[in-house]
Formats: structure tokens, sequence, C-alpha cells
């Protein structure tokens, strides 16, 4: 498999928009086993401050997926998701997302680096609200079984 050699640099639509829901942080919550009162009670939630319900930090997966996933359903990147193992991730957070958040999320190739027969891609994912503003950064790292096709061939 010969992966695309523009994928550095390359910029990917956002995607969204997509409305966090109180039942959606509800289900999340209880499926990662949360029991911190801001997740699921209301009255909690007003008592710390915020708007509504807060979604537990890995709830950005729901909204990052979409984005990285065009990095794989896009056939001219050369990737096979079948031959690609997650290395790593990172995020930084830079305010709580609660129910109510209208969201957008966008992608960035931030690297592609060969290692023999492999390539490890890093991407860059950021989560904005309806007003722009940031809400997190998320690094993705994967190591995919895969050459990179040579400029110009």
């Amino acid at each position: 498999m010969l992966l695309n050699p523009n994928l550095p640099g390359r910029v990917f639509p956002p995607v969204g928009s997509y409305l966090v829901g109180r039942g959606k942080v509800r289900e999340f919550t209880h499926s990662v086993f949360t029991t911190n009162p801001i997740r699921i009670n209301p009255v909690a939630v007003r008592a710390a401050g915020h708007a509504d319900v807060v979604t537990p930090p890995t709830f950005a997966a729901v909204m990052v997926e979409p984005a990285v996933g065009q990095l794989f359903r896009n056939p001219d990147t050369g990737l096979d998701p079948g031959r690609v193992v997650h290395g790593s991730q990172s995020v930084v957070y830079h305010r709580d997302i609660v129910a109510g958040d209208e969201l957008t999320t966008d992608l960035t190739i931030a690297s592609v680096t060969e290692r023999g027969t492999h390539v490890i891609i890093t991407t860059s994912s950021g989560i904005r609200d309806s007003h722009g503003h940031p809400l997190s950064v998320s690094a993705f790292r994967a190591c995919a079984a895969c050459r990179v096709l040579a400029q110009g061939t």
C-alpha cells in the first residue's frame, strides 16, 4: 500500500455541527462509569457554576472521530484502516464541553514519518464552539503498514 506523499500539512474540512445533548452526556457518563454529579445532576451543575451538565474528558472522542475518519474514508490518502494501529493520543482542554454546546471539529495532518515498511502519522484535531472558540486540541499518532509514494511517481 502506498501513502499519498502530499498528506503532511493537509487540512481536511471541518465536520459538524454536533449539538451536545444532556441525554448523550448522561449515556456517555454511564458508559465510562463516571459518578461525578456535575456530569448527571443539573442541581450540582448549577452549584458548581456550569451552564449545563459537563461531559467527561473522553467525550471529546465523539467529536474527533468523524474528523479523523475523513483520513481513513478518503481514498486518495492511500490508508487502509485495517493496516493502522493506534499509537498515542493527547488532548489539551481550553474549557469544559457542556450540554448545549454546538461543536465543529477540524483535522490537520501534522506529519508523516517513514520507519522501514511503516509510517507514523500524526494528526491534530481542534474542537470549536459555535463562536469559533477552541475547546480542545487533540494530537493523534498512528502507525500504518504502508510506504510513502515517491513524489512524481
